[in-house]
């Protein structure tokens, strides 16, 4: 473990009010309550493969492996349209992008519930996806301008907890379908209207605070004199130099993660015996668990990040890692007799899992400038979907020929404990791009008062 040097400058708590360009000053904990509505129904139409797959799998005469297509399939779409839609919001205010593509584009959604065969629900589910890919990196983006570097974490283990709880919530009520015919056609229906609704009150409610508003030393400075915030050629070649970002987006290729999410249910129906309805009943022990350890996790990691600026925040991204990887072993490679016993062990998983949002959030805010972050997000979440993508696909193909048990262990188990490897190339890369980062706005604030006098 490298031994702690001189930390980089930490910004004083900001205090300043927020305000967008219609004078209004968001209340930052309201917006990301609705942030987090909104990240809550982003994904929607995967829970409902997810949770619904083997009432669908019967209906449409689908083998395993189409479960990790369609996830799949879904997740590459987001790799290509998520800087798609970053580069919009570059042209056009972000809330309005942001209502448009995970809010009113859910009447694709609704469209997946009319799919008459698997290819026409494969087309569907992927141009719905296209447009939810949108959600998370300007989403994220908007989150580094509410909140300050002392209480990202936190605010992100909110953000993406009550996400969590929300989708934990329906799960069991998606489960109910599966026992009523065609019920993951009405899965569709009522997950697309709810993102149609939350599109609207995110143009009702929303406030952008806009770009950089929560940098303490940028935040007294008029939004023009923060910086160009235009994306160009240059600037994104200077983001794919950033080797804390690149690492960063390599940990979420080589990630596992996503397998439990995807397949946690068809799991439990194939590996374990139990029913459709029955396993769907895991989403709500798994979202409160998240939710947990989202808020947990978040307020810890920020206790961390203050005692050892440096490399706290890369510790507690790697001992959640490995932890997962561990854990995973016992919950996936043992046979337990009783549901609520894989309750409780897929429970402390999603618990380690919600812990890490708050994590590596921070890490790439810290470490990007404010107008670069929304381009960050989207290529850190393109990678995540790229690798979500491939994994579910393998786990399709390799549970059909051996069983999901290998199949988890080799793409969870031994997976996680390459990521947890790869982590260690951090404590190396992340102290000196935060330093660099902080230099830059320091700069900036020392040119804006220069030119203002």
């Amino acid at each position: 473990m490298p031994t702690e040097a001189a930390p980089p400058p930490i910004p004083q708590p900001y205090t300043a009010h927020l305000t967008d360009t219609s004078g209004k000053k968001p209340r930052r904990w309201r917006q990301l309550a609705l942030l987090s509505g909104l990240s809550s129904v982003d994904n929607s139409e995967s829970s409902v493969v997810s949770v619904l797959f083997p009432a669908l799998r019967t209906a449409l005469g689908l083998p395993l492996a189409a479960l990790g297509v369609l996830v799949g399939v879904g997740k590459l779409a987001g790799v290509i349209f998520g800087p798609v839609w970053v580069a919009v919001a570059q042209r056009y205010p972000r809330k309005n992008v942001l209502a448009v593509c995970c809010g009113l584009w859910g009447v694709w959604t609704i469209g997946s519930g009319f799919a008459q065969n698997y290819v026409q629900l494969l087309v569907l589910f992927t141009i719905s996806a296209a447009g939810v890919a949108g959600g998370g990196p300007l989403v994220n983006a908007l989150l580094s301008d509410l909140f300050d570097d002392k209480t990202r974490g936190r605010a992100a283990g909110y953000l993406y907890g009550l996400a969590a709880l929300g989708t934990g919530l329906a799960g069991p009520l998606l489960g109910r379908l599966s026992d009523v015919e065609d019920g993951w056609r009405y899965g569709f229906f009522v997950a697309g209207s709810i993102q149609v609704l939350f599109g609207i009150l995110v143009l009702l409610f929303l406030r952008d605070p806009g770009v950089g508003a929560s940098e303490p030393h940028l935040s007294s400075a008029a939004p023009t004199s923060r910086g160009n915030h235009t994306l160009t050629w240059a600037r994104v070649r200077e983001l794919l130099r950033n080797r804390t970002l690149m690492l960063i987006c390599l940990q979420r290729v080589v990630n596992g993660q996503f397998v439990i999410i995807s397949f946690g249910v068809t799991f439990l129906v194939d590996a374990r015996g139990f029913t459709n309805a029955e396993a769907s009943l895991l989403t709500v022990p798994f979202s409160a668990a998240y939710l947990a350890g989202t808020i947990l996790g978040g307020m810890v990691t920020d206790r961390v990040h203050l005692r050892k600026p440096r490399t706290g925040r890369v510790m507690a991204l790697q001992f959640t890692v490995i932890a997962y990887a561990v854990v995973a072993y016992f919950v996936t490679q043992f046979t337990w007799q009783t549901l609520a016993m894989h309750f409780v062990l897929f429970g402390v998983l999603a618990a380690i899992q919600g812990s890490t949002p708050g994590i590596n959030r921070p890490l790439v805010m810290s470490t990007t400038l404010p107008e670069l972050r929304g381009a960050a997000f989207a290529l850190m979440l393109s990678a995540e979907a790229a690798g979500w993508a491939c994994t579910t696909v393998l786990v399709g193909y390799l549970g059909d020929a051996l069983g999901l048990q290998v199949a988890f262990l080799w793409l969870v188990v031994v997976l996680m404990l390459v990521n947890g490897a790869l982590i260690s190339f951090l404590y190396r890369t992340y102290p000196r791009d935060a330093a660099a980062v902080q230099a830059e706005l320091v700069r900036r604030a020392s040119t804006a008062r220069t030119t203002s006098s």
